[in-house]
């Protein structure tokens, strides 16, 4: 039998509910299904036990991948998750605006019709004259919209030396 255990910390509220855990924070609350049939989460003593009857090679990187998941689950409900993008342009004034649950990108390299990126989940977006702040506390929701914002300005059949306009991951943390 193969099992990693993780500890709570102090501030964090766990609850296991069969496969699905739910993390409360200060920062908000998070939850994720692991719908593997051959892993077991369980609480035991203020720690996350998560195992395996199987010792396969395959099945303890499962459950590796598994606990850094909720690791990552307990960093975002306490700290949170930021990423910041930088407007860069030299050609054309790109506008940036936020509607809904999209992104906006006006005048790209004086193109007409706007970009769109979407918002992934429950992560939020501030623009901060040429910085683009998102934030939340699912790193995977603030990951994913900033690599769409990124690649919705991500330029095809230019000189990638002369046209650096674009939005760019400058930080994570």
């Amino acid at each position: 039998m193969y099992s990693l255990k993780i500890d709570i910390p102090e501030n964090v509220k766990v609850e296991v509910d069969g496969k699905k855990v739910k993390v409360s924070g200060d920062k908000g609350q998070t939850e994720r299904s692991f719908l593997e049939k051959e892993v077991k989460i369980d609480i035991v003593d203020n720690k996350i036990v998560i195992s395996s009857e199987s010792e396969r090679k395959k099945t303890r990187a499962l459950i590796g991948t598994i606990v850094s998941h909720i690791k990552n689950m307990m960093i975002g409900v306490t700290k949170g998750f930021t990423y910041k993008l930088r407007v860069v342009f030299s050609h054309f004034p790109i506008t940036v605006k936020v509607d809904g649950d999209k992104i906006v990108i006006q005048n790209f390299l004086g193109e007409r019709s706007a970009r769109i990126a979407k918002i992934a989940g429950k992560a939020e977006v501030k623009i901060d004259g040429s910085d683009v702040i998102v934030s939340g506390v699912n790193v995977e929701d603030v990951g994913q919209t900033a690599s769409r914002i990124e690649q919705s300005t991500r330029i095809v059949g230019y000189d990638k030396r002369k046209f650096m306009d674009g939005i760019y991951i400058v930080s994570k943390e």
